[in-house]
């Protein structure tokens, strides 16, 4: 339990972190991995070069001391990081390492503003939010191996077929390398694959939404491939799958996590919308919707830059002719002539609330959204301009959270 006064020094630092923040934490990477290298094993490379970890890490750290004393109200942006920490292995013993280098991080970038109290609130603030990271990880830890076909750490799967499903994505079937069983999953979870990728000299891991379903005696995951633009130097991993996993290959998973799941007790009706790979997760949802024999009304609404790019596709309209409440609509930023010739899209361009409005019944409904940034902020924008209510309003970044306002 913090004390008053140190609940006050930690406050009266909110705008500080505000503003330095970020420098704060690119400092706190920095010295991270001079003074242990082997969490490159851990830790994502390309959002590093990115910057996104920084962005994201000090967002969360200035969260923690504008609520810190009502941590209770950050639970669930906890459980989403938490989440990732037990996907990737993070463990109770890489806290303190990782307090100490943020501590060390705070006093380089503030200088003689980083006074020895302020120096020791942190430090006891940061004892006390590493204590409900820990024990949040703890129990997703032990339910990941204690459920029915759950596993520790990372297991061996075998890639039972590799299926195009675009230009450039691919599912990958996984199916256990021991024969045995897998644990289930939430319609909207990830997986995380390790990989040890010749010549490099540490680790990668990655996280993929689930495209399948649950109840399947394998996972399937469709992974985009990252080739070629110099804004995504994480390539080399997506490459590698792409070009040098094969059928009958092994690949090392850690069990499914993720709280970006379906609502299945609502109702009401579901808006699925993506952009691009973002479709994977809303592929699940919308087979798990039409497996559970429940009559709600669902759209799913994918953006996409022409057809060629587009995954996924026949599978989700064999399932939407199936039901007569469902519908599916298509947006194409840059059709072909093939596109147009075939009328294979319903809007050209981008996504906007008339739109929106115009082909949905109403807002009064539960809307799950996923895809690049500057789509999700759209959407987000389009929801909220609607006037959909926050709690009806879900969706996933891919790699660490940003802004969306």
């Amino acid at each position: 339990m913090l004390s008053q006064e140190t609940i006050a020094i930690i406050k009266s630092t909110v705008p500080v972190m505000e503003v330095h923040g970020v420098a704060i934490t690119k400092r706190f990477y920095e010295m991270l991995f001079e003074n242990h290298p082997e969490l490159l094993n851990i830790f994502n490379h390309a959002n590093q070069k990115q910057g996104k970890q920084q962005t994201a890490l000090a967002n969360a750290v200035y969260a923690a001391a504008a609520n810190i004393d009502k941590l209770e109200t950050i639970i669930p942006v906890v459980k989403g990081i938490a989440n990732k920490h037990r996907s990737l292995g993070v463990k109770p013993e890489h806290y303190p390492i990782v307090g100490q280098n943020l501590l060390a991080a705070i006093k380089e970038v503030l200088g003689d503003a980083a006074t020895d109290e302020i120096i020791s609130a942190w430090a006891d603030a940061y004892g006390v939010i590493s204590d409900v990271f820990i024990g949040i990880e703890k129990d997703m830890y032990e339910e990941a191996k204690t459920q029915e076909g759950g596993w520790e750490g990372f297991r061996a799967f075998k890639v039972e077929r590799k299926v195009q499903e675009s230009e450039v994505i691919t599912s990958f079937y996984l199916v256990p390398a021991d024969g045995g069983s897998i644990a289930t999953f939430k319609p909207g979870q990830y997986l995380s694959v390790k990989l040890q990728i010749p010549g490099e000299d540490y680790t990668h891991i990655r996280q993929y939404s689930l495209s399948g379903t649950p109840g399947q005696p394998f996972y399937r995951v469709s992974i985009k491939r990252e080739a070629g633009l110099e804004d995504r130097p994480d390539g080399r991993v997506s490459v590698y799958l792409h070009e040098t996993v094969h059928a009958g290959d092994v690949l090392y998973i850690s069990s499914p996590a993720g709280d970006f799941t379906l609502d299945q007790d609502d109702t009401r009706p579901v808006v699925l919308l993506s952009g691009g790979v973002g479709l994977t997760p809303m592929v699940s949802m919308l087979r798990t919707l039409a497996d559970s024999k429940q009559d709600r009304q669902v759209s799913f609404i994918h953006a996409a830059q022409h057809g060629r790019m587009h995954a996924l596709k026949e599978e989700v309209e064999e399932i939407v002719e199936q039901h007569p409440n469902y519908a599916a609509y298509w947006i194409y930023n840059n059709p072909t002539d093939e596109d147009r010739e075939a009328e294979a899209f319903h809007k050209e361009g981008y996504i906007d609330l008339p739109w929106l409005q115009e082909i949905l019944p109403s807002k009064d409904a539960k809307f799950y959204f996923c895809g690049p940034l500057p789509f999700m902020r759209a959407v987000n924008r389009a929801l909220k301009e609607w006037g959909v209510a926050a709690e009806d309003i879900h969706f996933e970044f891919f790699g660490p959270a940003g802004a969306l306002d």
